[in-house]
């Protein structure tokens, strides 16, 4: 939950996560459902998947106990090199590196590495000199303390801007801070490009009040969420409505959803259905005490609990 989100954000979902999957096991059995409708409104919805067939597999091929490796741990969905050394590391005590964003702030400014991170090749280079860097096997116990202290650090004195160089502890190893430009290090020169995109979204209800949701394919934007269909276009939205249902269309207020690295302009229309038959496969028609249950990206689910 914490990878690209803050802390204050993740508290509440953590605790209600937990109380319902308290455990591996428990977590394993649940739907894929009911784990996004506890992750919905946290955003980067394969972190959830993922989750969840870690879990799955964890009781499959693990009998429910988590693997004690890196290795092991990086066959998993979801656990990439850095996550699989984090759990190794504190959990086991095994002797691996971590290299989150964090932990590369801080060794690229101590070690004056420069070179540049977008490169395979340099990634490489950084993870062999974080794994030089580490308490040797014979003392395992350290091996905790002192990844969670590069880890810290990063986050609280090593900051992107602004780095608090005279309170660091090691501020007289620090080559960057020997050439004056902590701030150039660490060196990524490939940045991905915002971009973005229009969507219609068809709010319809019927004669109950009821809306109609539709669980979104597999692959794309909000993969497997439930969601207001959506279209490339207005014209595109109406064309597969009755027309006595697209005489009733009304253009709702557009907005703006943020992504990472995309804008989201969301332009919703509203409809009205006489009769309770179906407007497409995959969906149904879901009443205010069903679709709050239901895991539905941020902006649809503030969408319908403002009333739109």
């Amino acid at each position: 939950m914490l990878q690209q989100t803050q802390v204050s954000t993740v508290l509440g979902y953590f605790a209600r996560f937990l109380d319902r999957f308290p455990t591996v096991l428990e977590l394993a059995a649940g739907t894929e459902d009911e784990v996004f409708a506890l992750w919905s409104g946290l955003g980067y919805y394969s972190r959830a998947r993922n989750m969840h067939r870690c879990a799955q597999e964890v009781v499959a091929r693990f009998g429910g106990e988590f693997p004690r490796t890196a290795a092991e741990l990086q066959t998993l969905p979801g656990i990439g090199r850095s996550t699989a050394a984090a759990i190794a590391a504190f959990c086991f005590g095994e002797r691996v590196a971590i290299l989150d964003g964090n932990v590369k702030r801080v060794l690229t400014r101590v070690l004056g590495f420069d070179g540049d991170l977008s490169s395979g090749a340099q990634e490489r280079a950084l993870w062999n000199e974080a794994t030089e860097l580490l308490p040797p096997a014979t003392q395992r116990k350290a091996i905790a303390g002192y990844t969670q202290g590069l880890m810290d650090l990063g986050a609280t004195v090593c900051l992107p801007r602004k780095p608090s160089c005279i309170i660091c502890p090691a501020n007289d190893l620090c080559a960057a801070r020997q050439e004056g430009t902590p701030e150039k290090y660490p060196v990524k020169t490939r940045k991905l490009r915002r971009s973005a995109h229009s969507f219609w979204m068809l709010q319809a209800r019927d004669a109950k009040g009821r809306v109609w949701l539709e669980k979104r394919p597999s692959r794309g934007i909000w993969a497997g969420l439930y969601c207001l269909p959506i279209f490339e276009t207005r014209e595109s939205l109406l064309e597969g409505l009755m027309p006595e249902v697209r005489e009733t269309a009304r253009d709702d207020a557009a907005f703006l959803h943020v992504l990472t690295h995309k804008d989201l302009h969301l332009h919703p229309v509203s409809v009205v259905c006489r009769d309770e038959r179906a407007l497409g496969e995959g969906g149904g028609w879901f009443d205010g005490d069903e679709w709050p249950a239901l895991g539905l990206p941020a902006p649809v689910r503030k969408l319908l609990a403002n009333g739109g």
